[in-house]
Formats: structure tokens, C-alpha cells, sequence
């Protein structure tokens, strides 16, 4: 297993019942912490399974309004675009599509991700691949601060720093103490099943989120 601290001054883990304006889930969703892992180390021959997500600071919230452009670049025209070996039509123009959104926001965050490495098919297919070789790797790159691309919290604009986290985790804050029902909590996409969102009952108690796996009966679509 890999404990890595990771934190920074504001977080949008975007709940995606929200379709106008972006509002944050109460802490960072496994997903998000997946891609937190997967910019320190990843391979075709791995993925990182979430087990558990430490929340460390006071949940707070804040409003702010953001510049976003409101629309983009249909898949269908970059892959024509592609194709043709050229880029004429996928251009978008900034400054006559941006939107003024407003956004509730994460303040002041920080978060342990505690995860651990599974092969995937080509990695059991390979004698060379192993568990730990992954997981050593990561130890190895999130000691010396080294990503593949810079971490965020839920969207690029909000980067974080990391460190690899040896020995116990810090007890939560006072004000994390007790059970907390989060309400239901995106989990991850199913990727054997299409690309399907699945979604969990996230209950924080002392600040600990156990996050089930895809398999797990709790887990629905």
C-alpha cells in the first residue's frame, strides 16, 4: 500500500448532478484521487485501486466566479481532422465563447489517499510485471517530488502539492470528528462496462472514507 499526502489552497471535485453551475463534493472522490496517483506513476500494465481517502483540514466552502468557455471541440471533428492530417476546423475561439460561472469551491484542503497497485491484463502477461515493482516505483517518484504532469484537485486550474507519507497518519481535526453521511459520491468509471459512472454511499467517520471496490455490491450505477 501507498499513503501520499497531498493538499493546496482551494479544490473543485465537481458533483455532476450539477450541470449549470460547478459544485464541489464535500472532500476529494476517489476518482480524482486516482489521477492524483496516476500524474505521480502509471503504467498500461497497472492501475491504482482507492482504498481509503484521510480528510485533514476543516471541510469549508467558498464562491467565486470563473471564466469558462462554453463549448468544445466535438470528438467527431478531431478525428475527421485526424484523418485528413490536418487542423482546419477544430479551431475554438476563446474570447467569443467564455462564460461567466459561478463555482462553490473547497478551501484550504489537504487529504491522505491510501492505495494500493493491481496488474492489469498485460501486466499478468508479462513475468516482469509485478505488484511491488509498481508500488515501488511510485514510493520511489513521490519521495522526490517527481509527476509525470502536475497533480490537481478535481480541475487543472487548482494544482497540489505531494509528499510520500511514511509511518501513521495524523489524527483528523476536532471538527471531523463523529460519523458524517456525504450522501452519494461518484467512485470511479467502470471501464469493462462501457465507460459507466458508479457512484457509492460516502460516510466519513473520524475523517476516514473507506472507498468500496467497482465489484462491491453497495456500489451502483
Amino acid at each position: 500500500m501507498i499513503r501520499v499526502k497531498i493538499w493546496g489552497p482551494r479544490a473543485l471535485f465537481s458533483r455532476p448532478e450539477m450541470k449549470v453551475e460547478r459544485v464541489s463534493y464535500d472532500v476529494i472522490t476517489p476518482s480524482a484521487a486516482r489521477g492524483v496517483l496516476e500524474a505521480i506513476h502509471w503504467k498500461p500494465q497497472m492501475v491504482w485501486r482507492i482504498e481509503r481517502l484521510r480528510v485533514l483540514n476543516p471541510i469549508r466552502f467558498e464562491s467565486l466566479r470563473r471564466n469558462e468557455v462554453g463549448s468544445k471541440v466535438p470528438m467527431s471533428k478531431v478525428a475527421s481532422a485526424m484523418r485528413a492530417g490536418t487542423t482546419e476546423g477544430v479551431a475554438l475561439n476563446v474570447d467569443e465563447d467564455r462564460q461567466q460561472r459561478a463555482a462553490t469551491l473547497l478551501k484550504d484542503v489537504a487529504y491522505i489517499i491510501e492505495a494500493r497497485v493491481e496488474l492489469t491484463a498485460r501486466g499478468r502477461a508479462d513475468p516482469s510485471e509485478t505488484v511491488q515493482k509498481h508500488l515501488d516505483m511510485a514510493k520511489r517518484r513521490a519521495a522526490k517530488g517527481q509527476c509525470f504532469h502536475h497533480p490537481y484537485l478535481g480541475t487543472r486550474e487548482f494544482a497540489c502539492d505531494f509528499e510520500l507519507l511514511e509511518g501513521e497518519p495524523p489524527p483528523a481535526h476536532d471538527s471531523l470528528k463523529g460519523t458524517r453521511d456525504l450522501g452519494w459520491m461518484a467512485l470511479d468509471l467502470d471501464y469493462a462496462a462501457g465507460n459507466e459512472a458508479r457512484f457509492f454511499r460516502a460516510t466519513m467517520v473520524d475523517g476516514v472514507i473507506e472507498v468500496p471496490a467497482l465489484s462491491d455490491e453497495s456500489v451502483t450505477g
